[in-house]
C-alpha cells in the first residue's frame, strides 16, 4: 500500500469515528446521569426512611407531641443535608390500630412526603431527545409504624 492510499484510509476512518462518537456520546452521557441522578434519589429515599423511623420511636413514647415529632423528622432531614426541607411535609397518627394476634394494639404512624428534584437528568434526556417526558420532580414517601408502648 502506498502512502497516498494510507493517509486518504486514515481520513474517511476519522470522519466515521466523528461520526461514531457523535452518535453515541449523547446515549452514553444520558445513561451516565441517570445512574448518578438515580444514585441521589435512592440516597435520599434511605434518608426519609431513617427519619419516619426516628420520628415513630418518638411517637410511642407517651408524652409525645405531634409538633414535636414533627420538629424531630425535619430536623434529621436536614441534618441528611436534603436541600428544600421547608417543603418536606411530616404526617403524625398515633392512634392507628392493627391486629395482633387475637387482639387490637395501638401504633403510631409517622409518613415523610419529599419532593425530589432531578437536577440533571430533564436537561440532558432533552439533548438527546427534546420531547422527552422524564420528570423534573417527583414526591418521595416513606413511612414507619410502631407499636405504642403502655404505661402501667
Amino acid at each position: 500500500m502506498d502512502t497516498r492510499t494510507l493517509k486518504r484510509a486514515v481520513r474517511s476512518e476519522r470522519g466515521s469515528v466523528l461520526l461514531e462518537m457523535a452518535m453515541t456520546l449523547p446515549l452514553l452521557l444520558l445513561v451516565s446521569v441517570a445512574i448518578f441522578e438515580l444514585g441521589r434519589a435512592y440516597q435520599t429515599q434511605q434518608i426519609l426512611t431513617n427519619a419516619a423511623r426516628e420520628g415513630a420511636r418518638m411517637a410511642v413514647l407517651p408524652d409525645a407531641s405531634t409538633s414535636n415529632i414533627q420538629t424531630r423528622v425535619l430536623q434529621y432531614l436536614e441534618m441528611g443535608q436534603l436541600s428544600n426541607v421547608d417543603n418536606a411535609t411530616v404526617d403524625v397518627t398515633t392512634t392507628a390500630q392493627f391486629p395482633m394476634g387475637a387482639a387490637t394494639v395501638s401504633a403510631s404512624i409517622v409518613t415523610v412526603n419529599y419532593p425530589f428534584q432531578f437536577t440533571v437528568l430533564g436537561p440532558v434526556a432533552r439533548l438527546v431527545s427534546s420531547s422527552s417526558n422524564i420528570p423534573g420532580a417527583i414526591t418521595l414517601t416513606a413511612a414507619s409504624e410502631m407499636r405504642n408502648e403502655t404505661q402501667f
